[in-house]
């Protein structure tokens, strides 16, 4: 039988969606923070830019590059058929706002002075037209990622933070070398379907989302969900103890939990606030 979350039942909906408790002995009521509402668009294309810079160094640190691989877009919501990228040639860590790269619907640099990767465009270009929904996507060659990859499987449910995947990820098993042509990128995007991150056989992971802290933490935890499955599994396989795993029910419920757009976005906060700390933001410029 699944829980009730009655702790959350007097708080407001911005704080129950992310299991924030907000009540105080004063009576004042304290609100979680929420993706912002903004007064032009142009004000939301630079909060975006900002996040999606953050995003790379946030990349960086937890040694998700790999040479040239990896990319992150966030679409423009000004120009929404168009969006930002990173450079081909420039290291997660050094990425700033002034570096990003505008791209149009058929790969041509709108905005920017260095080329792009065209796998980067093959992939995102037909993610974000197959998902209006999805305004960010992340590939990389993380090491756990592409571990897991070579099974060719799905995540088991077997951990509460595997929850955040629960009927939300897919695997996309065609493997066919560097993603050069955009059919490719369509296939990808069939196979990912309406779900959060798809594992990229023999290859890597991606996700998405409604923002890029949202697809960025989801991109983190699914590297470090594959890295507990494969101690797990090792582990099982050494010892001959059985893995235990989570029901449906209880699963569908945490999913509620755990897995949301706006769970997503707030649980990208603290590594964006880490990042302003850590370099006084100088990604901001």
């Amino acid at each position: 039988m699944a829980p009730i979350a009655t702790t959350l039942m007097s708080e407001n909906s911005g704080n129950a969606s992310v299991g924030a408790l907000g009540r105080t002995t004063s009576g004042k009521k304290l609100k979680i923070r929420e993706y912002p509402k903004f007064d032009s668009l142009e004000e939301e294309r630079l909060y975006r830019k900002q996040h999606l810079a953050a995003a790379f160094r946030v990349f960086a640190d937890r040694g998700f590059d790999e040479g040239v691989a990896g990319h992150i877009s966030v679409r423009d919501p000004v120009l929404i058929d168009h969006f930002w990228l990173n450079p081909l040639s420039q290291h997660f860590s050094q990425i700033s706002v002034s570096d990003l790269i505008l791209v149009n619907e058929d790969g041509e640099v709108v905005i920017g002075d260095e080329p792009i990767n065209a796998a980067a465009f093959a992939i995102h270009s037909e993610i974000h037209k197959a998902r209006p929904d999805v305004h960010a996507a992340c590939h990389a060659h993380s090491v756990y990622g592409k571990a897991f990859s070579v099974f060719g499987r799905e995540l088991d449910m077997m951990t509460q933070d595997s929850l955040r995947f629960y009927k939300s990820h897919a695997v996309y098993t065609q493997f066919g070398g560097v993603v050069l042509d955009r059919e490719e990128g369509k296939r990808i995007a069939k196979a990912l379907g309406n779900g959060k991150a798809a594992i990229l056989q023999n290859h890597g992971l991606l996700t998405v989302g409604q923002s890029v802290d949202e697809a960025a933490f989801w991109f983190i935890s699914l590297d470090k969900t594959c890295h507990a499955q494969l101690l797990a599994d090792a582990a099982s396989a050494g010892s001959g103890h059985k893995k235990i795993m989570i029901d449906d029910e209880e699963a569908a419920f945490s999913y509620s939990q755990v897995g949301t757009p706006e769970k997503g976005w707030l649980a990208f906060q603290g590594y964006y606030d880490e990042q302003l700390a850590k370099c006084n933001g100088s990604f901001l410029k």
